[in-house]
């Protein structure tokens, strides 16, 4: 029942309870009986466990309390600006969005990444063959190069390719690997983003040839420079024609032309800590223009210049509103 409502809303008394508890763990370390009773607590009834989820998708996308709800300038354990900070917090944790349930926060494994960036951060790569791995925001990588292989295992996020022909006498083969599937570049420039439960390809140069993890034995499908593709672990996606600004993350831009206004928040919300919110009534709002992904907030402010759009700021700006103007 528990993992069937997962993304139910919690009941107002376990979202105080989760409440305090963040609250308390921001002060310091807990003491051994404090521990006990918070694993007790967390596990005691699937309200409380839906409620301490949606404290953990908090914590990782804030990467901590924002300031104005830090306790430790608080008296303890009941003073009226403690109570009124975690009344905030609890209506914080009701508005969570019930997407963020599909993270993989309990079993990533990103912090024992051979490489990985942050939140809002990319980072280029030089490998020992000559090629370059460009990784976009929160995103993790393996690399192994081996005597039979060049492999990239793409644990979580997106990356740009630039492959170089191998130095070795072996023509060892450059592969990029998700849950999804194998894909080998043939002499080739692309990009690769893990989305669960799909793998999204875009080749900007050369070919790629992509095996499912599913179904190895099976006829591989060649993509080609200026198309894209997006598969599972058992099935192909249609091929189409590449966006031409599918690298634009590598320069720093976050491209929209004639884009839904609710996908774009999507995308801008990868290279933030904080929620960005929009009101329904603006989903469907059509933009276009180059907007920089390392300022978020300019972004919005450029948003709120071009559009009919009022943007709105709360806790320091980690949480934004988008209305209507």
């Amino acid at each position: 029942m528990l993992a069937r409502r997962h993304d139910a809303r919690p009941d107002q008394q376990a979202l105080e309870e989760a409440a305090d508890w963040l609250i308390r763990m921001s002060e310091g370390e807990l003491s051994d009986r404090e521990r006990g009773e918070w694993e007790c607590w967390k596990v005691s009834t699937p309200e409380r466990a839906r409620a301490w989820a949606r404290a953990q998708l908090l914590q990782t996308k804030l990467g901590g309390l924002p300031p104005s709800l830090a306790m430790s300038a608080l008296d303890r354990p009941s003073s009226p600006q403690r109570r009124a900070a975690m009344g905030k917090l609890a209506v914080i944790l009701a508005l969570v969005p019930a997407g963020w349930g599909s993270w993989k926060l309990a079993e990533s494994q990103q912090w024992s990444a051979d490489y990985r960036t942050a939140v809002g951060q990319q980072r280029e790569l030089s490998l020992a063959d000559g090629s370059k791995i460009t990784l976009n925001t929160d995103t993790a990588i393996d690399v192994l190069f081996d005597a039979s292989q060049r492999l990239i295992y793409l644990r979580e996020g997106e990356i740009l390719v630039q492959t170089a022909a191998d130095i070795s006498p072996l023509a060892r083969p450059f592969v990029v690997s998700t849950c999804q599937g194998r894909m080998q570049a043939l002499g080739t420039r692309f990009t690769v983003r893990e989305r669960q439960p799909q793998t999204h390809l875009a080749v900007l140069e050369g070919a790629v040839k992509v095996e499912l993890a599913n179904n190895r034995q099976g006829t591989p499908l060649i993509v080609n420079a200026g198309q894209r593709t997006d598969f599972s672990s058992s099935t192909f996606g249609a091929v189409s024609a590449t966006d031409r600004n599918v690298g634009a993350w590598s320069q720093g831009m976050l491209m929209a032309d004639k884009m839904r206004l609710a996908d774009f928040v999507d995308e801008l919300t990868r290279y933030r800590r904080g929620f960005v919110r929009l009101d329904p009534a603006l989903a469907d709002l059509r933009i276009s223009g180059a907007y920089p992904i390392s300022d978020s907030q300019r972004t919005l402010n450029m948003l709120a210049q071009t559009y009919p759009i009022v943007v709105s700021g709360h806790l320091n700006g980690y949480w934004v509103m988008l209305s209507p103007a």
